[in-house]
């Protein structure tokens, strides 16, 4: 993986590598919804006939449920898993 330069205070580079282009624009769709974002870039992933989605999403524009998330993070210093993804 190539090394790139960190992100402004605030925002996450997110990469989706996906079987296919569906499959990937629906993981950035339900992004979308929790995170202001930009247009994704997509590419073929390597070899395997998958696709991989990038996209900057901006962390101080969250929605619910992504909002009460953060800021219930950001009190408790929470390091653990994500609710629900265990």
């Amino acid at each position: 993986m190539e090394s790139q330069e960190a992100p402004s205070a605030g925002y996450a580079e997110v990469h989706v590598v996906a079987a296919s282009p569906e499959d990937a624009r629906r993981v950035a769709e339900v992004l979308r919804r929790c995170f202001a974002a930009t247009e994704q870039r997509s590419y073929p992933a390597n070899g395997g006939g998958g696709t991989r989605l990038e996209l900057t999403v901006d962390t101080t524009r969250a929605a619910e449920p992504a909002r009460s998330w953060l800021e219930s993070s950001r009190s408790t210093g929470h390091t653990g898993p994500e609710p629900g993804c265990d």
